[in-house]
């Protein structure tokens, strides 16, 4: 007997090819028939005028920490989410000896937007090493397919302490351990590297995150040390580091390397940048070098006030305010010293920056004063322009006068439906970056695959939805070589979305308090879905989790993910060697 049928969907296989009307059937966590089923399954569906796909396969997440206390990693499998790749950019939280363990959730909470309070209170440090974390995770039961990447920058702060912020060249004994801990990672089931050379990237107090001061040659070494097998990825949060460097990197290991930075998404003020640099690695691939952009389909988009002001911490002016708090904030702003460096960090906004003075991207969202109701929902350019002050001014006046309280939101890149479709259908792209688990405060882009079958699919017609779906689970499963995952036919694992085509899609962001210690998030919901399956077994049944399927108190039938495929952007004879 099968274990699960779904019966009259329209299936979606995910690899491309016309939905057609099949029955699927489920046996022991796989796909076991996919067409017109017979014989009773222990449940069956009845999925008539419904659409069922693979679930979305996230390469972009930071539920390192998150998931020793929350084994849903909510609200990711809400949203469609069946496979997510923790530890990008190089942040994670293993290895983590006893010495460097609140170092690294400093730096957490301010690299990752997360609140520090709740990492302390709900991380449960059942681990020291790569294996036992991994050993950890299996423990915890997920509700969704994890894969870890090992991460520079957390590798670097258990060899070096908080000199791995200050020191750009490691010893050679330090940089030797830090190869047996990249090699000992990729042994125990590591889906690849990631690390970071962003300008938007520091830690606690505004020091920089570890990977990013140091010289593209320590990263060559350690994913050097990856090993000779040819299963195995890079992901760089590349900064300023060009499509050349990154190729060099790729060439001499035989890895794929997914890079990702804002200075690839779409910006109307340099219109042709992005694309120049999709061309770029497109011109790489071509040469047998795998380099791919993930590319958000969504607005990079900020919920913040100026007591945690995320958008614009890569500017100088903030180098030291990251860390501050409201007392030492309110008379730092009134400054004209800080007001002049800001002043001057935008007049020439380097590249790949978050906010570079478009303020006629940033809305006053909440005021905090009932005086000031009538500024809700409009431009601080705009308010600028009325009141002929300068922007910049407008916003630190308006924050002051608020104590620090007003809710701003920035749309700062990815804006532009044409822009956007141009990067979205390039194939050097690959629709990831949702951030998910992280920046908590200020978004939550955990939805990005509602969203895209909403917005690029169904409202906007750029995707048909068999290419929209394929985008969103085969394509980046292949890439990254997740294995049996992210297609409906026989012999593929469960892992599913029900949901309606009409209505499909992520509701705004609402905000809550449920993490350790009270702590706030941001979160959104799903609209349309009407069940997700991880192996099989169902853990979201559109309304809620489902107990038996990992929600509170249940044990959840994700896996924790550690073979792997080569990927698929490598050609023959161009993998290392196994």
């Amino acid at each position: 007997m099968h274990q699960l049928v779904i019966r009259g969907a329209t299936v979606v296989d995910g690899l491309g090819n016309e939905p057609v009307r099949a029955d699927v059937a489920v046996r022991d966590g796989r796909i076991s028939a996919v067409g017109e089923v017979r014989g009773a399954g222990e449940r069956e569906i009845d999925a008539d005028g419904l659409t069922l796909a693979p679930g979305f396969i996230d390469l972009h997440t930071h539920y390192d920490a998150q998931i020793t206390w929350d084994r849903t990693l909510s609200p990711s499998p809400s949203l469609g989410v069946t496979t997510v790749v923790m530890g990008n950019c190089g942040f994670g939280i293993v290895p983590a000896a006893p010495a460097v363990r609140d170092l690294i959730l400093r730096n957490l909470s301010v690299v990752e937007g997360m609140d520090l309070d709740a990492l302390r209170a709900g991380v449960r440090w059942e681990f020291e090493t790569f294996g036992e974390y991994m050993a950890a995770l299996r423990a915890a039961a997920p509700c969704a397919n994890v894969a870890v990447l090992a991460g520079h920058s957390v590798i670097r702060t258990a060899v070096m302490g908080e000199a791995a912020s200050e020191r750009a060249e490691a010893t050679a004994d330090e940089l030797a351990q830090m190869k047996a801990l990249v090699a000992e990672a990729m042994k125990g089931g590591a889906i690849g590297l990631g690390a970071s050379y962003s300008l938007n990237h520091s830690g606690y107090g505004g020091v920089p995150m570890p990977s990013t001061i140091t010289e593209l040659s320590e990263l060559d070494a350690l994913v050097g040390a990856m090993g000779t097998r040819p299963a195995g990825i890079v992901q760089l949060a590349s900064g300023a580091k060009t499509v050349e460097e990154i190729e060099a990197i790729a060439a001499r290991h035989g890895r794929a390397v997914f890079k990702a930075t804002g200075a690839a998404m779409y910006n109307d003020q340099a219109p042709e940048r992005s694309i120049e640099m999709f061309e770029a690695c497109r011109a790489a691939q071509a040469r047998g070098n795998p380099v791919y952009i993930q590319l958000p389909c969504q607005p990079l988009s900020f919920d913040f006030t100026l007591a945690n002001a995320y958008p614009f911490f890569s500017h100088d002016a903030f180098s030291e305010a990251k860390a501050y708090g409201p007392d030492q904030l309110i008379p730092l702003f009134r400054s004209r010293e800080f007001r002049d460096r800001f002043r001057a960090s935008l007049a020439n906004p380097r590249p790949g920056l978050i906010f570079q003075g478009n303020w006629n991207r940033v809305v006053v969202a909440v005021p905090a004063l009932a005086k000031n109701e009538a500024l809700a929902d409009r431009t601080i350019d705009e308010i600028a322009a009325e009141r002929g002050a300068e922007p910049l001014d407008v916003m630190l006046d308006l924050g002051l006068e608020e104590n620090l309280e007003t809710t701003f939101i920035g749309q700062f890149l990815n804006v532009g439906d044409e822009g956007v479709a141009r990067l979205l259908r390039h194939d050097a792209g690959v629709v990831a970056l949702s951030d998910a688990g992280a920046h908590l405060t200020f978004m939550c882009e955990a939805g990005y695959g509602l969203h895209f079958l909403a917005r690029w699919v169904r409202e906007l017609g750029e995707f048909d939805l068999a290419d929209g779906v394929r985008r969103l689970t085969s394509h980046p499963a292949d890439l990254y070589g997740v294995r049996d995952r992210g297609r409906i036919e026989a012999g593929a694992w469960a892992d599913l979305l029900l949901f309606d085509p009409d209505t499909v899609g992520v509701s705004a962001s609402e905000r809550v308090a449920d993490l350790p210690g009270g702590g706030k998030r941001t979160i959104r919901r799903p609209t349309g879905v009407h069940g997700v399956f991880c192996n099989g077994v169902e853990v979201f049944d559109g309304a809620d989790y489902v107990t038996n399927g990992g929600g509170p108190g249940g044990s959840g039938p994700g896996q924790v993910l550690d073979r792997f495929a080569p990927s698929s952007a490598l050609r023959p004879g161009n993998a290392a060697a196994d």
